[in-house]
């Protein structure tokens, strides 16, 4: 299985991408991992909400293939533990899937199209965070999640 997390616009802060870059690299000792940013919607300004959910939601939506499964980083979504995170990778992996893509939206959530597509949301805390700060805590947990499977001490470091 591959995951993929794909993301809307580019990383600002310097540090944050530094620790983004360092969960990624260990990660890729466990799965096949890819982050694929989309670039900003140019001239956001002159578009409603609504307008720049539905631009964001094409763009996601034509990033994908057939056999992905979509699941979207949503605070309406499922709430996991670390450990019960670790058995959903795992079930995932068992499915036999080709990729899981995991999606941080715009900052006004998904279009209903995004919705419809997808195959479930998670969300990592009942708190907002920025959608820069979900990339490091989404790849963070995913690494934490893997550690956990293979018994590996990171999870109570």
């Amino acid at each position: 299985m591959k995951i993929k997390l794909l993301v809307i616009g580019k990383t600002d802060h310097k540090n944050l991408h530094q620790l983004i870059e360092e969960y990624q690299n260990r990660l890729k000792h466990y799965i096949k991992f890819e982050l694929e940013v989309i670039p900003d919607i140019k001239n956001v300004k002159n578009l409603s909400e609504l307008q720049q959910k539905q631009k964001e939601g094409s763009l996601i939506l034509s990033r994908l293939q057939t056999t992905d499964q979509l699941v979207l980083l949503d605070d309406k979504g499922k709430h996991f533990t670390s450990i019960e995170f670790s058995e959903y990778l795992q079930k995932k992996m068992n499915a036999g899937m080709k990729q899981l893509v995991l999606v941080v939206g715009g900052p006004y959530g998904f279009s209903d199209a995004v919705y419809e597509k997808s195959n479930g949301k998670i969300s990592l805390s009942k708190m907002t965070f920025s959608h820069q700060m979900i990339r490091l805590f989404i790849i963070e947990q995913l690494y934490r999640g893997f550690t956990i499977l293979k018994n590996e001490p990171y999870h109570h470091a």
